[in-house]
């Protein structure tokens, strides 16, 4: 399949003309053959590597707009979407149903991989948990997004958080769609015998870890139950190492962004959830200029109601400044591709490489159409997809050389039948 006709091509090694290949059969970015069959039109395109969100909780896609989850203190939060989840019955039905949704979305906005740090376990046994697990795959896989699945805890019992975590690294070895981590929601949450466990099953399996670090109640929790830091507990746990991403970081120091640097530790900016709800403005470009591998991610759809990745890259750009220095779009696309894949351990020397256009790398690729009065009298046509309209929808998505949308519409599945299963499976 080859991409011809754009405008320009873009990732963060430089920019190049002409056409570009994908082998549907490995997936990944192939030298350009004219012979080739399907031949997507990207005249008037920017073409980016496909969009990276490196931390989203997509079972909160059915819980969007909730009254009382606005602009209130995480503490709040908590409690009313712990409620929500309680009243719902959290289940495999339910998970699949927001996880198509949230994943369609994604695809809908350029988004081509999504790690789901999911923390809600309400099932009786394990296999419960492997049961919603597999639906969440599942519904990947028909959508046709690459899908980091994180056997997360908040609260749960470090026992049996670890052995669902076990049971879902062996339903799922990785390949190269679907990739387990494991992530407990913070000290807030989870003590020192739950990353201890966590961190064992990563360590046989070979897993990243993942947590989320001085959010604004994380901060507040360890100083009254630890009289500590957040990282300070993090490094005694073994949970500042190169194998580890921080997302958020809302509340740091300076010589905190300097640990996280030295520990090789990669980090994950959500602006479309602190910045709303009032939780924090992370210093990302400071972790960028001390050498961390800097993603971005949407969150969840409890405190950012959307997964809209390009939107929440244009946010961060615009409220750099206030956190240090500014920074440009180009950067932030950075961040949004390269960045997140190096933070879910699929950068460059990682096999089929996320987040370049080079061959040899996987074969994500997103076509933006610039070449609409939105984009008109911009000069430089990188820079407008986040400055001129941010809200666009691309053209055409590839992932895995397989089409997941062609001429702005999604073709794995129908988007309105998704949307109507996870109308009613959130009424019940």
């Amino acid at each position: 399949m080859r991409v011809v006709g754009a405008l320009r091509h873009w990732d963060v090694r430089g920019e190049s003309a002409g056409d570009l290949a994908c082998d549907p059969v490995t997936g990944r970015f192939v030298d350009a053959r004219p012979d080739d069959d399907d031949v997507l039109v990207a005249e008037g395109c920017v073409v980016t590597p496909g969009l990276v969100n490196a931390h989203h909780h997509l079972l909160q896609t059915a819980f969007r707009t909730l009254p009382g989850s606005r602009g209130v203190p995480m503490r709040k939060w908590l409690g009313v979407m712990g409620a929500a989840y309680r009243r719902a019955g959290v289940d495999a039905e339910l998970a699949a149903a927001a996880a198509s949704a949230g994943l369609a979305e994604a695809a809908l906005r350029g988004v081509t991989t999504v790690a789901d740090h999911h923390l809600t376990w309400l099932g009786a046994s394990v296999s419960d948990d492997v049961e919603l697990a597999s639906a969440v795959v599942a519904a990947a896989r028909r959508i046709g997004v690459r899908l980091v699945f994180v056997r997360g805890s908040a609260g749960d019992d470090p026992m049996r958080a670890a052995e669902s975590a076990a049971a879902i690294a062996s339903a799922f070895p990785a390949d190269d769609l679907v990739r387990v981590a494991v992530g407990p929601a913070g000290v807030h949450s989870d003590a020192k015998e739950t990353f201890t466990l966590l961190g064992d099953v990563a360590a046989r399996y070979g897993l990243r870890r993942r947590t989320q670090a001085n959010e604004q109640v994380d901060v507040q929790v360890a100083a009254e139950k630890y009289g500590r830091r957040p990282l300070d507990l993090l490094d005694d746990w073994g949970w500042l190492a190169p194998d580890v991403t921080l997302a958020h970081l809302c509340d740091v120091t300076p010589a905190e962004v300097r640990r996280v640097a030295a520990a090789g530790v990669s980090v994950t900016h959500a602006p479309g959830c602190d910045l709303p709800m009032g939780w924090g403005v992370a210093p990302m470009a400071s972790f960028a200029d001390a050498g961390v591998a800097v993603g971005l991610g949407t969150s969840g759809g409890g405190s950012n109601d959307a997964g809209h990745l390009l939107a929440d890259a244009r946010l961060a750009m615009q409220v750099a400044p206030l956190a240090g220095r500014p920074v440009s779009a180009r950067e932030v696309l950075g961040w949004a591709t390269a960045g997140s894949a190096a933070g879910l351990g699929r950068g460059p020397g990682s096999g089929a490489a996320l987040g370049s256009l080079a061959v040899g790398a996987a074969a994500d690729l997103v076509c933006w159409d610039v070449s609409g009065v939105a984009d008109a009298g911009v000069a430089d046509p990188v820079g407008g997809l986040l400055w001129a309209d941010p809200g666009r929808r691309p053209r055409h998505v590839v992932i895995a050389g397989r089409v997941v949308v062609r001429d702005y519409r999604l073709v794995t599945a129908d988007e309105t039948a998704v949307a109507r299963d996870l109308g009613r499976a959130s009424q019940r």
